[in-house]
This record gives C-alpha cells, sequence and structure tokens, in this order.
C-alpha cells in the first residue's frame, strides 16, 4: 500500500535547518516593523519607554499572527507560508488620523475598519470569478514593483538620494546573495538571503560603509493596553483606514495565490482568501488594544520561499515563535534594528525582485495573445504603476480618492477588475465567445 505524499506546504522541517530558515524570515521582514514603529514614535512624539512598550507590542503581534496564518485555527488563518506585518499604507493613514483627530481617535478607526473587514467577508465568494489569471498577474506584479520601491528606500532613506557608499553597501548585499545561491548546495543555499546580510553586515562594520547600532535600552518591554486612552470612534474620521480595510481584499488575493503558488498548492481564494482576513481583522482588533495600526499579511517573505525552494508553513510559523520572543526580550528586539538599513534593502531588492517576476509568469499563462487581454494588461499596469512613478498625482483629490488611486496595487488591481468584466461583457454582446479562463494558479499541462 502506498504511503500517502506530504504536500510541501505541510512538510515538516528538523529542527537543525528549521533555526536558520526561520531567522533567514525573520531578518528579511523585521525592517518594516521596527521602522513603522520608530516612524509613529517620531511622529507622535513618544517617550522612549512608550516607544520600547509599542516595539514590544508590534513584534509580538507580528510573531502571532505568523503563527495563525501558518498553523491556522478554526476559520482563521489559510495554513500557508505567511508573515504578518503593520501595513505600511495603513500606518500613514493612521498618523494622519491621529495628527488630525488624536491617537485615541486612530486607535478608534483601526477597530472599526477590522470590524468592517470581518462583516463583508461572507460576500467575497461573488467576486473571486472577477479575479481571473489575467488580473492577479496584474496585481502581483504591481506588489513586486511597489516592494522594490521600498526596499530602494531602505538604501536611499528619507531624502531619497543614497551616498556612494550605501549603495555600494547594498550592492555588496546582492553580490553575497547571489554567489551564495550560485555556489552552495543544499541546506546552505537556501539560506542565500541570510548569509548575504551577514556578509553585507560583517563588510558594514570592518570598511566603515555602514554601521550596525543597535538600538538603545535594554530589559524586558512588556506591551501597554490603550497607551493614547480608551479608543473614541468617529466614523467620517475612520474613512480613510475604512475604504482601505476593503481595498485589503485584492491584495489578500494576489498574496494568497501567490503563496500557494509558491508552496506548491492549487490556489483557491474562495477558502483561503476569507481565513487569511479574518486573522488579520483579528490580529488588528488585538493591535488597536495596544495602539498599532492594521496588521496585514504581507509578500515579503514569498520570495524567499521561492529562492529558496522551502515551502513549508512551518518555517514561517518558527518565525513567528521568534517574533514574540523577540518583542518580550527587548535587548533582542533592539540587537535586530540594528542592522544597518543598506543590507536590509539590498537583500529586499532581490526578494522583491524574485515576486515581481512571478507576476510576469502569471500573466504569461493568461493568454496574453488575445488582443483584449494585452490590452487589459497594459492598461491596468499603467494605472497601478501612475501612482508609484508620479507620487503627486493624486494629490488635489479628496482623501478617499487619494486612498484608492494612490495605491499602485489597489489601482491597478480594480483597473483590470473592470476591464477584463468589461471586454468580457462587449465580447458577449457581439457574439464572440471569449477563450475560457485558465484556473486561477493552474499551469497548463497541470493535473
Amino acid at each position: 500500500m502506498t504511503r500517502p505524499t506530504t504536500s510541501p506546504v505541510d512538510e515538516r522541517v528538523p529542527l537543525g535547518r528549521l533555526a536558520p530558515l526561520a531567522v533567514q524570515h525573520v531578518l528579511a521582514m523585521v525592517a518594516a516593523p521596527v521602522s513603522t514603529v520608530f516612524l509613529t514614535a517620531a511622529a507622535l512624539r513618544l517617550p522612549p519607554d512608550r516607544t520600547a512598550s509599542l516595539l514590544s507590542a508590534v513584534l509580538v503581534l507580528c510573531g502571532a499572527g505568523s503563527l495563525l496564518q501558518s498553523l491556522g485555527v478554526w476559520s482563521f488563518g489559510a495554513r500557508l507560508p505567511f508573515v504578518m506585518l503593520p501595513g505600511g499604507a495603513a500606518a500613514a493613514l493612521f498618523l494622519q488620523i491621529a495628527r488630525d483627530h488624536g491617537p485615541a481617535v486612530a486607535s478608534g478607526s483601526v477597530l472599526l475598519a477590522a470590524a468592517l473587514l470581518l462583516a463583508v467577508l461572507p460576500l467575497y465568494t461573488r467576486v473571486v470569478r472577477l479575479l481571473p489569471p489575467l488580473v492577479m498577474g496584474v496585481t502581483v506584479l504591481l506588489i513586486g514593483i511597489s516592494m522594490i520601491r521600498v526596499a530602494a528606500q531602505l538604501v536611499t532613506g528619507p531624502g531619497g538620494t543614497a551616498a556612494p557608499r550605501t549603495v555600494a553597501l547594498a550592492a555588496t548585499t546582492v553580490t553575497a546573495t547571489v554567489l551564495a545561491h550560485l555556489v552552495l548546495r543544499g541546506v546552505w543555499r537556501r539560506t542565500a538571503v541570510l548569509i548575504g546580510m551577514a556578509v553585507g553586515t560583517v563588510v558594514a562594520v570592518t570598511t566603515g560603509l555602514g554601521a550596525f547600532t543597535p538600538a538603545a535600552g535594554s530589559g524586558f518591554s512588556a506591551p501597554v493596553l490603550f497607551p493614547y486612552g480608551a479608543p473614541e470612534f468617529d466614523p467620517m474620521a475612520a474613512l480613510p483606514l475604512l475604504v482601505f480595510s476593503l481595498t485589503t481584499l485584492a491584495e489578500i488575493t494576489g498574496q494568497s495565490v501567490l503563496s500557494s503558488e509558491t508552496a506548491g498548492r492549487v490556489p483557491d481564494p474562495g477558502h483561503d482568501v476569507p481565513r487569511v482576513a479574518r486573522a488579520d481583522a483579528l490580529v488588528s482588533l488585538v493591535g488597536a488594544l495596544f495602539g498599532t495600526s492594521l496588521m496585514v499579511t504581507s509578500a515579503e517573505n514569498i520570495g524567499i520561499g521561492r529562492l529558496t525552494g522551502v515551502r513549508s508553513r512551518y518555517v514561517t510559523a518558527g518565525a513567528g515563535g521568534l517574533l514574540v520572543l523577540a518583542g518580550l526580550l527587548s535587548p533582542l528586539s533592539r540587537l535586530v534594528a540594528g542592522l544597518p538599513a543598506a543590507v536590509v534593502g539590498g537583500s529586499a531588492l532581490v526578494v522583491y525582485a524574485v515576486i515581481a517576476v512571478m507576476g510576469v509568469e502569471m500573466l504569461a499563462r493568461a493568454e496574453l495573445g488575445e488582443r483584449s487581454n494585452s490590452l487589459v494588461a497594459a492598461l491596468a499596469l499603467a494605472v497601478g504603476l501612475l501612482p508609484l512613478l508620479a507620487p503627486g498625482l493624486y494629490g488635489g483629490f479628496p482623501g478617499w480618492i487619494r486612498t484608492i488611486a494612490g495605491s499602485g496595487v489597489v489601482a491597478g488591481t480594480l483597473a483590470a477588475v473592470l476591464l477584463h468584466a468589461l471586454f468580457g461583457a462587449s465580447a458577449a454582446h457581439r457574439g464572440v465567445r471569449a477563450p475560457r479562463p485558465e484556473p486561477v494558479g493552474r499551469r497548463r499541462g497541470a493535473t
């Protein structure tokens, strides 16, 4: 009798291999929560002890969310190799609300946005048919390009101009990562990103190209409940976050398909997306009580999975456990925060570029030889790239328009959905039978 084969996503990795792979995921994504916390602390002028407690809360929530998404509990979490982060756009909206209405209103807005996301999930299955491979290819490609832009900002810093030594350090990290992937074999090859970051940090310290400067402070920093006082609810003030929470469904869909394909599982958005979104909403509800913005499942780690070939969700669960530990052990979290930004940015460039290429692969399976499909992809990509190439394009529009059109991923995805539906309806009206779309995520010839 043949024993059933374990799916790659469910493979249990031995502890000796699990630990370095989990550390690699943590190092690849930890810059986002740390930078978000220090940006929030600077904007709200938080004292050092409050900053430490907020950092602790964010890292613990990132870890708990990663565990929930990777392992799954009831209908929360898709049991895919995911990590969770504070959303960059959501953090910006949170700070805007805090500046205009106070941080207590901002916390209340997060609670309202997370509750709205939970409320609309029963309707999700009705729109799955609007997200064929053509739309998902556009979404994934825009996710990769958007993240490459974020990685570039880690290298350049807030001013947008990088010193030559900073670019050299990022290039050294990229080179070390590529060489490790080319030269090494087995487990070592799978830790190419981690090796690249280690080499980059050593080069930074020994040559003066950068500095390893752990954040100040020591001891145990526990999250503080209601750091801004009891949350206050103002639906009009919360409107930007409410709109954002709805539009995240498009990005969640793309990331779920992307993660499924990377993990070797046939994508099932109707099943996976609601579970991912429920976990996002649950962790966001808890996070609002500790002063954080919306927490979102991220594609930060998907490129690592594709690059290393390790598809197990237990690796990202291990990363979640390490994040919880880092959040509770303040010296550890402050040590990780000391990685040179150019090193993290260089590693991120490799990972995010892989994601962009995966979007190209998905588009290649979307019948682009059909004239209407190629036009849909072209126009949707143009809409999605505009806010990235011209960030001030929608600056004069109302806030809700800026929230939707100003996000390349959201705008491009919505454009792809609308254009695909429009061309499909036009073909049906003319009596032209449109080519039957290939199931999302399934390669031609797959069984």
